[in-house]
């Protein structure tokens, strides 16, 4: 992947080494409007609410040990494909008459605290559509490496992508859609809708690559098999039949192997977001 002379986003939160508590307490005033935004997207206000509680009694501590220069050259490698999403983004909204309202990116170790709660490292990557901010530990790429063998640089920055096609989703006014739906189903039913809101974000970061290849050049030989690569590697029933065993459908939340696959292509190859509609289909 062509990335070193592209331009690097001012929108990256270096949470690196610090506590859990890492962050602008909020408090009050501030704490029940962001409990209302939480309410509005779907998202239990009491999350909110907590988390603003826990923070109150925790103290940022920054771990002073020194960075490694590989460590370093992947924070560098993350600006820039978040500022390259950017550029993809801004250009497809101004193109509806919509303004793109550029996500944070937050970098952290071990444990760290959104609007949404408190998540760990093991999670792996997630957007928080209440504070609008998607969160990473680059340790990650060490797994997805290792432990999903789904190594190189284009596969990283679909990780990257596909995060911030939540955020474009929330902007959308899809995320709430999705989220007033599931109150209304079944587990079963809720996890479906899931799996086809994933579907898109994954739809969406192939329309970054189609976008960004277009007006950059950013692809390489090998560039789109490490994406689909990393996209077979984290099926729902890819990681299901290696942690059990076997697989249960109707636990999925995030997709087969295939379809994850099948709409990164759909999205790269057409970079429209008419083609990314997956809750208007029955075939995944």
């Amino acid at each position: 992947m062509r990335w070193q002379m592209g331009r690097r986003s001012n929108n990256v939160e270096d949470q690196r080494g610090s506590g859990v508590g890492g962050g602008v307490v909020v408090g009050g005033v501030g704490t029940l409007v962001l409990a209302l935004i939480a309410l509005a997207l779907g998202v239990d206000p009491s999350i909110v609410l907590n988390t603003a509680q826990q923070q109150q009694s925790s103290q940022i501590t920054r771990n002073s040990q020194p960075r490694s220069p590989q460590q370093e050259k992947l924070v560098d490698f993350v600006s820039v494909v978040l500022a390259d999403t950017e550029d993809t983004w801004q250009e497809i909204f101004q193109k509806s008459g919509e303004t793109y309202r550029e996500p944070k990116l937050v970098l952290f170790t071990g444990v760290v605290r959104s609007a949404c709660g408190q998540a760990q490292a093991a999670m792996g990557p997630f957007y928080c559509p209440v504070d609008q901010k998607v969160y990473i530990d680059l340790s990650f790429y060490q797994d997805l490496k290792n432990r999903h063998n789904a190594p190189g640089d284009f596969a990283q920055a679909y990780v990257i992508a596909h995060e911030v096609g939540h955020h474009v989703q929330t902007l959308l006014g899809i995320s709430q859609q999705v989220q007033r739906a599931k109150q209304q189903g079944s587990k079963t039913q809720a996890n479906q809708l899931s799996v086809r809101q994933e579907l898109q974000a994954d739809c969406f970061a192939g329309i970054w690559a189609h976008n960004a290849d277009r007006s950059r050049q950013i692809l390489e030989t090998g560039d789109v098999e490490e994406a689909l690569n990393a996209a077979t590697s984290i099926g729902d029933d890819r990681l299901q039949r290696e942690a059990q065993g076997y697989i249960v459908p109707e636990s999925f939340t995030h997709g087969t192997s295939a379809q994850r696959v099948r709409w990164f292509k759909r999205g790269l190859a057409s970079g429209s977001l008419k083609e990314c509609n997956t809750f208007n289909t029955r075939t995944l």
